[in-house]
């Protein structure tokens, strides 16, 4: 077995800043959604995917693509939502075999209300903190390794 090829100093700061900054950010957003709208950062998620679909509206194996989970995962966290009415399963007609997720006009009420909030708090903790060359490399960063895993994770 050869030796790791250890990070080095550039490379470690890049590697833990992500780390930090990805989990830092996401509960922030997380606490202000949870004290701004009762939502947390999962369900809004799940609530903003469906709205911005055709019919607010997708497959389960859409929408678990969407979120990058497992449709296992998206099944429980459905269940605990549809208890709140926020969303609703529904079969899809010409393949029993398969499920759709779909906003209910509950959920989409709280996505509206919540929505404003969310934004600012975005905002507030990521991207008014960096300046528009900032931004767009992150974005350009951020693009280049979604490409890389998506292919990696793609069927042959």
């Amino acid at each position: 077995m050869t030796d790791p090829q250890w990070l080095d100093d550039v490379e470690m700061r890049a590697w833990l800043g992500f780390v930090r900054t990805r989990d830092l950010i996401a509960a922030a957003v997380g606490r202000d959604s949870s004290r701004e709208s009762n939502l947390t950062y999962v369900e809004y998620s799940v609530l903003a995917f469906l709205a911005d679909s055709p019919d607010h509206r997708l497959t389960f194996a859409d929408l678990a693509a969407k979120l990058e989970w497992s449709q296992s995962r998206l099944s429980h966290q459905m269940t605990r939502m549809e208890k709140r009415g926020l969303v609703a399963r529904e079969p899809i007609p010409d393949d029993a075999r398969r499920t759709a997720a779909r906003l209910t006009p509950r959920g989409n009420d709280v996505l509206s209300t919540a929505a404003p909030a969310h934004v600012d708090s975005v905002r507030r903790h990521m991207v008014d903190i960096l300046d528009r060359r900032q931004l767009a490399a992150l974005a350009d960063i951020y693009d280049t390794l979604l490409a890389h895993h998506r292919r990696a994770d793609a069927p042959d």
